[in-house]
């Protein structure tokens, strides 16, 4: 096990969608594998099983302590099921990361309903989903942290029409304001973090070579860097930092706030 602070020792992390999209090393992934180097006991849930097996292979390689489980946070059945087998296996959540997310390239003009539910479903639905299944448990043990992962596109113009993406992450960033401050008088903490351009395998899935007319996958990312203030895009790990953060005690007295991790992204245009 790497040598870290062992900020989130004997707690209990559940990451929900802690696989990546592709190879490589997504957002979810990577928290998963930051709080496991942080002295977390983390359950890796995906709706792809075998990548969040593939997450719990990283960590336990590594000396941590991690288990997987399919997930499809759209189902409050299903999410149900996972928060209660959690709760039975370990006996508490002291975190919640919700790390579900996609993206659909298209203005309002053109997407069609289907895919706008579709993307409100897996954004936003699954997060009251999970929380709304996890704080009362959270209640009961005296507190925890709850960490969303949000978007700088939730905030401003990104530079490509993702109507429904967009929307779907304005959408999560009130409701994480709304949820913590309903239970802050329990000790339920919940923040959420907004990625701006970063470089992960999701972004070369869901058709964003088109919106941004490049040639190549090289040729975007290129072009991405060059939209941040900072010169380059981020990280995964970008992101599981800020996520520990907020995970840990570093934050015990902060709730409810929109942690940019965007290079300046949001400050305006790089020129």
């Amino acid at each position: 096990m790497r040598e870290t602070m062992r900020e989130l020792a004997d707690k209990v992390a559940l990451v929900v969608g802690a696989g990546c999209v592709g190879d490589g090393m997504g957002n979810g992934r990577a928290t998963a594998l930051t709080f496991a180097r942080a002295g977390a006991v983390v359950v890796c849930a995906d709706i792809n099983i075998a990548s969040a097996r593939e997450t719990v292979r990283l960590i336990r390689d590594e000396g941590g302590l991690a288990d997987a489980v399919a997930l499809d946070v759209t189902l409050e059945s299903e999410v149900r099921s996972v928060v209660d087998a959690v709760i039975d296996t370990y006996g508490r959540i002291d975190v919640l990361d919700n790390n579900v997310g996609i993206a659909s390239v298209g203005g309002v003009t053109e997407l069609d309903e289907a895919e706008w539910d579709r993307v409100f479903a897996v954004n936003l639905k699954g997060t009251f989903f999970t929380m709304k299944h996890v704080i009362p448990r959270m209640v009961e043990q005296g507190g925890g942290a709850i960490v969303n992962i949000s978007s700088v596109a939730g905030i401003r113009w990104s530079g490509v029409p993702y109507a429904s993406y967009s929307a779907s992450k304005a959408g999560l960033n009130h409701l994480t304001r709304t949820t913590a401050r309903e239970w802050a008088r329990h000790q339920v903490r919940v923040n959420a973090v907004l990625p701006g351009l970063m470089k992960t395998p999701m972004v070369t899935t869901n058709g964003l070579g088109d919106a941004y007319d490049s040639s190549s996958v090289e040729a975007m990312w290129a072009k991405r860097d060059a939209q941040v203030p900072m010169g380059r895009m981020g990280t995964a790990w970008d992101v599981a930092q800020a996520a520990l953060f907020l995970a840990g005690d570093r934050s015990k007295y902060i709730t409810g706030i929109e942690l940019v991790v965007d290079g300046g992204v949001a400050l305006g245009p790089a020129q």
